[in-house]
């Protein structure tokens, strides 16, 4: 190539590289002026968001020391209640216990006054049933000695329809 045209595509590029360069700094100055605005925004906020910052400070500690508060107060209400649910389970357990020593009392006085009972009565079919049988034995066959003796051999036909009746 020749050296003429050679310069001629050399100084193509260098306004090419110019024209990007100047673009660049177009951009570079728009950047500038954008953190320039940026940083007047900053500047006027900065107070208020120092306040903020103070505030939310005193804020939060104020709150740290509410929390710690209720901390101390929680542990010391869960201790209390744990203390008062030992109380009502040594109460129970005890009344439990008692209630057991009651029941097992009252199932040997049952046994007893049920095994008395049965004592009674079976004392009662010795002494006054077995006899009273005896007895009504004794006058069925008296009657029946009378009726034979008074009325002769032969029972009444109100009886014995009566009799009969009783195995048909």
């Amino acid at each position: 190539m020749d050296e003429h045209l050679l310069l001629e595509v050399m100084s193509v590029f260098v306004v090419v590289a110019a024209i990007a360069l100047l673009i660049q700094a177009g951009y570079l100055f728009g950047i500038y002026k954008s953190v320039r605005a940026m940083e007047d925004n900053a500047t006027r906020l900065m107070p208020k968001v120092e306040t903020l910052v103070v505030s939310s400070h005193a804020a939060l500690e104020d709150y740290r020391s509410q929390m710690a508060e209720l901390t101390t107060k929680a542990h010391a209400l869960m201790d209390t209640s744990q203390k008062q649910l030992n109380t009502v389970e040594e109460f129970l357990t005890d009344a439990a216990a008692r209630g057991r020593v009651q029941m097992d009392r009252a199932e040997i006085f049952l046994d007893d006054a049920m095994a008395r009972a049965q004592d009674t009565v079976a004392m009662v079919h010795g002494t006054v049933i077995t006899p009273l049988r005896q007895i009504n034995g004794v006058a069925t066959g008296v009657r029946a000695a009378l009726q034979y003796f008074l009325r002769g051999n032969r029972p009444s036909p109100d009886r014995a329809t009566v009799d009969e009746e009783m195995f048909i």
